[in-house]
């Protein structure tokens, strides 16, 4: 596992866990307006984020076209206002374990639908780490008592935990991580106000007493603002399938947060469930992918159909220069005389996921041009490899 994905899986990891522990500040709004409590949460998220994205960061936003205005809307209403209402809804005639489970499966969808919209097939790492990831999950929660609307609503909560990393990653390219999270964090208040005037009419949105203060402002400005950009900074580092992968560490983290209220204990059922979510997150992530070397192009929300390059080979300058960043998909945007090209040196397929073998990516160095032969980097023209 190269830095960069590292970073974006300790990214991931992190807003996960502050997801999961965020469960104390849920249960002391139990009373309040569910669309007025959304409508506070991510009405102060955005206020909080707009400063840190400055006047000039929002560029960005003028050039969206309508449909991508439309992914952003829908985002919202389904990742993050349908999401929730989903699961308060769920947890009417169900315990709360049922849209947990549900929940659990995102890992095991994104890492097959993300592939196919993309056009490839599914990675069997990621996809049997998704496997444990999910299994995992049910065994810290367990299953409970539910009935048909139960099921159904939690069948909800699971789209609505899809849609919130597949909706994202085509427009966290031209946006990134704070804006991406700024601009749905608006449009998700609205939406909420929307449901609460034409739900709840007068009676959607009350002045918080103390403690529902406390807990809005702590998901406003911890779990919203902090893991929102920790999540799609994680996401735009190791792609959809593999960030979906640490959702696994929400019921883990919840667990291990309820004996500290006294909500629930953390028993053998707990340990073993967090053994598997954490087994499936290193398979599925490449900590168990044994000592290939070679960078592999992932499902980055910044590229499409990449290129794959050793992280020795250099990149701008001459071939003996060491690069600037060992990072092989990392979030900085070419140099200005760097283009981006459809294929690599030896990587004759282009495919999303092929790997350039070590041994191959040695023979390539060993082959450099002597003094007096026309230099790899100018037989390629004008196209940088990055």
């Amino acid at each position: 596992m190269n830095a960069t994905s590292l970073r974006g899986s300790l990214l991931a990891a992190f807003a996960c866990v502050l997801v999961g522990g965020s469960f104390t500040a849920n249960s002391v709004l139990g009373a309040y307006p569910y669309a007025g409590g959304q409508f506070l949460r991510y009405g102060a998220a955005c206020l909080l984020l707009l400063p840190w994205v400055g006047r000039a960061g929002v560029a960005p936003l003028r050039v969206l076209k309508r449909g991508q205005w439309g992914r952003l809307a829908l985002l919202a209403a389904v990742g993050m206002v349908g999401f929730n209402l989903a699961v308060l809804a769920a947890e009417r005639s169900a315990e709360p374990a049922v849209p947990g489970v549900f929940v659990g499966c995102a890992p095991v969808v994104v890492a097959v639908l993300v592939p196919l919209l993309s056009g490839r097939r599914p990675r069997r790492a990621v996809f049997y780490g998704a496997l444990l990831v999910a299994a995992g999950a049910f065994t810290v929660q367990g299953w409970g008592r539910t009935d048909v609307p139960g099921i159904a609503f939690s069948v909800g909560a699971l789209a609505g935990e899809v849609g919130f990393a597949v909706l994202a990653a085509p427009v966290l390219r031209p946006l990134g991580p704070r804006l991406l999270s700024c601009a749905v964090c608006g449009i998700a208040a609205l939406e909420s106000a929307a449901v609460g005037l034409s739900v709840d009419g007068a009676s959607w949105l009350r002045v918080p007493d103390g403690a529902e203060t406390a807990a809005l402002v702590w998901q406003a400005a911890i779990v919203t603002v902090i893991g929102f950009v920790c999540w799609y900074m994680g996401m735009q580092r190791i792609g959809a399938e593999r960030a979906t992968l640490f959702s696994g560490l929400i019921p883990v983290a919840a667990a291990c947060t309820a004996p500290l209220i006294g909500t629930g204990t953390y028993g053998v059922a707990q340990g073993v469930g967090s053994a598997l979510v954490g087994a499936g997150v290193a398979l599925g992530s490449g900590v168990l992918g044994g000592r290939r070397s070679a960078a592999r192009v992932e499902d980055d929300a910044r590229h499409e159909r990449g290129v794959v390059v050793h992280g020795d080979v250099t990149a701008a300058g001459q071939l003996h220069e060491p690069r600037a960043r060992k990072d092989v998909l990392g979030p900085d945007p070419l140099a200005p005389h760097e283009k981006p090209v459809t294929g690599a040196p030896g990587d004759r397929d282009g495919d999303l996921g092929h790997v350039v073998p070590e041994q191959h990516a040695a023979a390539r160095l060993e082959r450099l041009p002597e003094p007096g032969r026309v230099p790899q980097r100018q037989r390629l023209g004008d196209h940088g490899l990055r």
